[in-house]
């Protein structure tokens, strides 16, 4: 990737506590985006929110901390991005993925220059 490039980045949201295989998703995730060589992908754990069952979860509630939302975005070649998707699209039983067109603005110039 380099700056000016027009690129996809991949969006999951789920809940901290989904498990796929005894294993929490965002790590199996983050292993299938690692493993594949996608360029960049983090975690973000947030605070408070809710899905499409409408249930709310919040660090505030003591009885559903545990179980905060989550997002993992991805970013790299249409290419790429598309070659995860069903590996990603497999492992995410509930939860939203979503992929959209971005710009690189700026992109680590050690990355670019292979260091």
């Amino acid at each position: 990737m380099q700056n000016g490039d027009m690129v996809k980045k991949l969006t999951v949201y789920l809940d901290e506590k989904d498990k796929f295989h005894h294993r929490p998703v965002y790590e199996v995730l983050l292993d299938i985006l690692h493993r594949n060589g996608i360029a960049g992908a983090s975690v973000f754990r947030g605070v408070s929110g809710y899905g499409a069952d409408l249930v709310l979860h919040s660090s505030k509630m003591l009885d559903l901390s545990t179980n905060l939302p989550l997002k993992i975005e991805a970013v790299d070649s249409e290419a790429k991005i598309d070659s995860v998707l069903p590996e990603i699209c497999e492992v995410v039983e509930k939860g939203l993925v979503e992929v959209s067109n971005t710009l690189v603005i700026r992109c680590d110039a050690n990355r670019q220059a292979g260091h």
